[in-house]
């Protein structure tokens, strides 16, 4: 029996993966979505269906939901299935929460027609055509066109006490999470030593009342400009030779503190801190493509043509963090995964022309 290959597969079900889901379902391409599987290992490495947004708690900068009640819009714009799994919605005014904006994206992509399997991509064939797709269970999938958005995970120190308090006080998007309230007006502190590091401590001065960077080194890997800014930032203060033993909290409040250890004499002490915010840099979600794509030095997906999302296979395309070490935003994100649909149908077209 011949397999009829799918026009488009999308492998990812963040931001990206569910923009691209919407305009190529909008084009009648009747997309294909492997969103991920629900596994231990995948929730070890953070990498559920829904992306990173889905471990997030309120997101305050997505245009389009300012606070307010969401609850009805909610509970009427959801297949009531999945509204049932979701955690309670607020019956107060609130900003949407990462995984509310994640079930509405998945739900206007299945609206639209697209179809979903609850699986993960483990191995791609992008020698041949048309493209060859191999799933966790077994399954083989062939299409003329892919679209990866599989995103970049944050990097983790792998404290047990860090995961038990991530999303409360302990977050690796100072952008996503620092207006919070938090956060406000209070001591906070960030762990790193690069330009990511620098940025987010500069970021998360304008709110807290103090923020602490810490750093395992005696100097910062930062650029000598960004180095610059937090010394001359009253509100930052460096904590220099140490690194995070435990995350210090309670049920009630969350993170109240860190405990830190001295690389040089194995000394401790412990900060007073609301939150702390790892900044120790991402690992794109590109395992899985096993040398079929050229990347970055940095493990991300090199895009072949400036301001498209073409890859370096004919027919490959990529959107979100999984080629985005820069930006990582929700709503560029989304916005790539437009155009990547858009790359995609066009692509298709002149293929059929």
């Amino acid at each position: 029996m011949d397999v009829v290959a799918e026009n488009v597969v999308i492998i990812g079900s963040g931001p990206a993966g569910w923009a691209s889901a919407i305009y190529t379902a909008r084009a009648n391409l009747q997309p294909l979505v492997f969103e991920g599987a629900v596994t231990e290992e995948n929730r070890q490495a953070g990498t559920l269906p829904l992306g990173q947004l889905a471990l997030t708690t309120e997101v305050e900068n997505y245009p389009g939901f300012p606070a307010g009640v969401l609850k009805p819009f909610l509970e009427s714009a959801i297949d009531p299935q999945r509204f049932a799994m979701m955690a309670p919605p607020s019956e107060e005014k609130h900003a949407v929460t990462g995984p509310e904006l994640m079930e509405l994206m998945r739900q206007q992509a299945v609206n639209f027609g697209t179809r979903i399997i609850t699986d993960d991509i483990v191995s791609v064939d992008f020698q041949r055509t048309p493209f060859q797709l191999t799933s966790r269970e077994g399954n083989t999938t062939e299409a003329h066109a892919v679209i990866i958005a599989t995103g970049a995970r944050a990097n983790y120190l792998g404290l047990p006490s860090e995961d038990r308090f991530k999303n409360r006080g302990v977050s690796a998007c100072a952008v996503c999470d620092g207006a919070l309230p938090r956060f406000r007006n209070r001591p906070l502190v960030v762990i790193g030593g690069g330009d990511s590091a620098v940025e987010e401590a500069t970021y998360l001065a304008k709110f807290a009342s103090i923020v602490y960077l810490v750093h395992r080194r005696d100097e910062l890997r930062a650029s000598k400009i960004m180095q610059q800014r937090v010394f001359n930032n009253p509100k930052i203060e460096v904590v220099w030779n140490h690194v995070v033993d435990e995350v210090l909290g309670n049920d009630e409040d969350g993170v109240t503190g860190v405990r830190l250890r001295s690389t040089v004499d194995d000394s401790t002490r412990e900060l007073e801190a609301s939150g702390m915010f790892l900044a120790i840099g991402h690992t794109p979600n590109t395992a899985f493509l096993q040398g079929q794509l050229e990347l970055q030095d940095n493990g991300y997906i090199k895009l072949a043509t400036p301001f498209r999302t073409n890859t370096s296979v004919e027919g490959v395309f990529a959107a979100g963090d999984v080629a985005d070490d820069y930006y990582r935003q929700a709503i560029t994100a989304a916005g790539s995964g437009c155009m990547a649909a858009l790359d995609a149908e066009r692509y298709l077209a002149a293929r059929e022309g």
